[in-house]
């Protein structure tokens, strides 16, 4: 079922039953007037019973279960604050922190969806222009053939880079090594288009870098300040910013990883590779609890604006080719499909950003206002895959138990 715009959702009791069961202290401290987003991001005091502390256990159990070295989180509900806390260590001998800025991956391509929604409403920008319009240099007539909505909603055919042959062991070799735009959209361009543009769906990641470069032209502004103009800004996430280098604010999660072999520290391995410049950014788990509220809600759309977030015309596309195989061309449909820069998974709108051992997820239920937000690091046994989306699932299940989150594809 795809989520209703917000100005027509009901408020369940569920949701009140929720917010009652929160911890006294968590009321006494108070909101903030930007949705509930606490200034600092500190941990809540835990209340002996109730859903703050089901929680706890089930974060608790996962970081043994899964080796983690450290994780995360917060859960607000209504904006109102149910659980902010975090387990284990940054670094050896330093406890992680809810304040602690962490790297948020493709979270930022949801800010570039929005983005693009808001030029829309603006009457700045059509979905189906071409993008040649402003990227009139693409190769072999790409830019007539692309449009705005395919770059957002990753129909464009494009190959990704970050799967091409011998990209991923470039990376590793080198993992501080700045990549630039124009090197990572030649890789996706100089090859064939894996179906015609449109007609399918594949996620790549060349779609947000052309898509970053394009609404730098629109607007005439650099793409990090355009985002804090359009998203961050207007929803208040100060502890969310774009870094030309690979620096992190203090404090820092540290990450670690053995990617390479090795158990070792990633923080400061270069991701440059991994959106277009000006959207690699950092952030802190209060902002993730905001934003997957703020971006869920469609709060800076319009309803039209807003469907088209959550679906610009994907469901019924993914079906595998000879030239795209099951793994990449991924079934979208009317239960888990790809929005515009963000996963529709059943009633929840979602995020989970993953690479150079940080996890992340964001995930929000409009029809009870509910966000989950979860960061996690790896020890050294944490199996592969995605760790705060595992959590988050799991706590999903314990607070909504008839709104489980699955899997995309």
């Amino acid at each position: 079922m795809r989520p209703m715009h917000p100005a027509t959702l009901l408020r369940l009791t569920a949701v009140s039953a929720l917010i009652a069961l929160c911890s006294p202290a968590t009321a006494a401290s108070g909101a903030a007037s930007d949705g509930g987003h606490r200034r600092p991001c500190v941990s809540s005091r835990l209340p002996d019973r109730g859903p703050a502390r089901d929680i706890l256990r089930i974060a608790e159990q996962a970081k043994r279960e899964m080796d983690l070295k450290s994780v995360i989180l917060r859960v607000t509900v209504d904006g109102r604050e149910v659980i902010t806390t975090a387990l284990g260590e940054s670094m050896t001998g330093v406890p992680a922190e809810p304040a602690m800025h962490f790297r948020n991956g493709n979270v930022a391509i949801s800010y570039m969806g929005t983005t693009l929604l808001r030029l829309v409403d603006e009457g700045k920008v059509g979905l189906d222009d071409p993008v040649g319009r402003w990227l009139p240099d693409l190769p072999h007539g790409l830019g007539n053939r692309i449009t705005l909505r395919m770059l957002g909603a990753s129909t464009s055919g494009l190959i990704d880079y970050v799967t091409s042959p011998g990209f991923s062991d470039a990376v590793y070799a080198d993992p501080f090594r700045q990549w630039t735009a124009e090197e990572l959209v030649a890789i996706s361009t100089s090859k064939p288009l894996w179906y015609e543009p449109g007609t399918n769906w594949s996620y790549s990641h060349a779609n947000f870098v052309l898509l970053g470069a394009a609404l730098e032209k629109i607007t005439g502004t650099p793409l990090d300040v355009l985002l804090r103009q359009k998203v961050m800004g207007p929803l208040g996430l100060r502890e969310t910013s774009n870094s030309s280098t690979p620096d992190i604010p203090t404090p820092v999660l540290h990450a670690f990883t053995a990617d390479r072999g090795t158990y070792e520290e990633s923080s400061f391995w270069n991701p440059s590779w991994t959106t277009a410049p000006g959207a690699v950014q950092t952030t802190d788990i209060c902002d993730l609890a905001r934003s997957a509220a703020g971006i869920g809600s469609g709060e800076l759309l319009s309803p039209s604006a807003y469907q088209e977030l959550l679906n610009p015309g994907t469901v019924g596309l993914g079906h595998a080719t000879k030239t795209c195989p099951a793994t990449v061309c991924i079934a979208n449909t009317e239960a888990t499909h790809y929005g515009m820069g963000l996963l529709v998974l059943n009633d929840w709108i979602s995020q989970h950003p993953l690479f150079f051992g940080y996890t992340a997820a964001q995930a929000y239920l409009p029809a009870k206002d509910l966000a989950i937000a979860v960061s996690t690091t790896k020890g050294h046994n944490t199996p592969d895959g995605h760790t705060a989306q595992t959590i988050t699932q799991r706590i999903a299940a314990a607070l909504v138990p008839g709104h489980p989150i699955p899997d995309f594809g």
